[in-house]
């Protein structure tokens, strides 16, 4: 059984490679910050890479979750990279959320070296990677897909291939252009509940368990009412997500009124110092008034 590489140990990929481990795979990892890896490396062991070239020798598999699209092209084909040690027949998946061009780019810069490149982003956020219970929606060569399901499934409770090259990066935009319109709902519920005089812990029993019911409300409305951000999905990420979202529509044509004017709204609670809040803190903005 050969080793499988993991390369960026935040709060998402940590756990994930941590479950990779649990299962008895041999797990190299790779961090730009060198003492993440070594922490990673005292509580579940395996090897520590001093580069993701490095990293991809003796790899069948390489997992990414990093930032940024710049950060995803660095790793897969900059100096020290991946493809630069990588064998023929291996496969790359990458869990960044990306734009889809990029997916496509390194799919192609990958075939090149005999290499298969899997854009995979996930859903579920931080809980989810601990829990094993993320969504991974892939993009990419089928076979290689299929090849990949029994590691993916260690830390996913639903994986599934939406087509080509680029396919998961498309279908993780649809993901968080739905996510935003629902957050800013939820924000907008619950502050009109509050000046309306409610109770709204028991607007939400009541209303939860009807159509509006959404993992948001079920997993942010406490937290919300508390007014407390200090956890989940940052709003800086989210902005990135929204980003990628518009620039994709901006080439096929989609109209996103709600996604641009919500994006704009979390402008407002980065000016606000909230940079790092969860995504929910956007009835903060709304409580301002």
């Amino acid at each position: 059984m050969k080793n499988k590489g993991f390369i960026g140990l935040g709060v998402m990929g940590s756990p994930i490679a941590g479950h990779i481990s649990k299962a008895g795979y041999g797990v190299t990892v790779f961090n730009r910050t060198i003492e993440k890896s070594k922490l990673w490396h005292e509580e579940h062991g395996g090897k520590v890479a001093l580069s993701p070239s490095e990293l991809a020798e003796g790899c069948d598999m390489v997992f990414v979750c990093v930032g940024h699209d710049q950060d995803v092209e660095e790793i897969i084909q900059g100096r020290n990279g991946v493809l630069e040690s990588m064998e023929p027949g291996g496969i790359i998946v990458d869990h960044t959320t990306t734009s889809s061009v990029l997916a496509k780019n390194m799919a192609v810069s990958s075939l090149k070296k005999g290499i298969f490149f899997i854009d995979a982003p996930v859903s579920g956020g931080e809980i989810g990677a601990k829990e094993g219970s993320l969504t991974i929606m892939a993009g990419g060569d089928e076979e290689a897909f299929n090849s990949s399901l029994q590691v993916l499934n260690l830390y996913s409770k639903y994986s599934k291939r939406m087509g080509d090259s680029g396919s998961g990066q498309l279908t993780k935009m649809v993901n968080q252009i739905c996510i935003a319109g629902l957050i800013q709902a939820l924000a907008e519920g619950m502050h009109f509940s509050e000046k309306a005089g409610l109770n709204t812990k028991e607007v939400i029993e009541v209303i939860s368990r009807g159509a509006a019911q959404s993992w948001q409300m079920d997993n942010r409305w406490e937290t919300m009412l508390a007014d407390y951000y200090e956890h989940g999905f940052a709003v800086d990420w989210m902005r990135k997500d929204l980003g990628l979202c518009l620039a994709e529509a901006n080439r096929n044509g989609a109209l996103l009124p709600v996604s641009a004017l919500v994006d704009q709204f979390y402008s407002e609670v980065q000016s606000m110092g909230g940079g790092r809040w969860d995504t929910s803190s956007l009835v903060r903005r709304l409580r301002r008034s």
